[in-house]
């Protein structure tokens, strides 16, 4: 009986707990392809370096990818742009183009692919934490999906909000003027 009672005691304090933890990288494809259909204009998906802070706003979701961040990026660029009703509006750090290479080996190739992958994209770039505050604000009513990555340089981040896809910026200026406009 105390073999018993030992073999289970052993058992539930060395065995249980390595098979009760959790994935630390889940598939974060799934849950982005999950996801996507879900969100609309106005929420954010973020791919993020490995230092990004984790933020607490109440529609804020963190994903540890454990992925490389080109990797990442394209990944929710395609499904992006495969889908029916949004596209990306997309921000980077404004510090990124002043992160030197002697201070961050790998800025400039960084650099180089990123600008590679967002061929074609307007891209607007901001200071870090005024992306941080907005990206809290817009927490606050609207999800928004973090992809924190393996990346160690700094100001690598790619903040993405979503806009209408079948609706464009000139259509709603018109439709506003429209309305603006005195009725005849």
């Amino acid at each position: 009986m105390r073999k018993l009672l030992f073999a289970l005691t052993f058992f539930s304090f060395f065995v249980l707990p390595v098979s009760a933890q959790s994935d630390p990288h889940p598939d974060w494809r799934a849950r982005v392809s999950a996801a996507l259909p879900l969100l609309g204009h106005r929420n954010w998906i973020l791919v993020v370096d490995s230092a990004y802070p984790l933020q607490v706003s109440p529609g804020i979701e963190t994903i540890d990818t454990g992925a490389p961040q080109t990797e990442v990026l394209h990944y929710v660029l395609n499904a992006v742009n495969r889908s029916i009703h949004v596209r990306p509006e997309v921000f980077l750090d404004a510090e990124l183009p002043y992160v030197t290479d002697q201070d961050a080996p790998g800025a400039s190739a960084y650099r180089q692919d990123l600008s590679g992958i967002l061929r074609g994209l307007p891209v607007q770039s901001q200071l870090h934490e005024k992306l941080l505050a907005t990206v809290n604000t817009a927490g606050q009513s609207f999800h928004i999906l973090i992809l924190k990555t393996t990346q160690t340089i700094p100001y690598t981040s790619v903040f993405l909000r979503l806009n209408c896809q079948y609706w464009s910026d000139a259509a709603e200026s018109r439709l506003r003027a429209r309305m603006a406009a005195p009725a005849h």
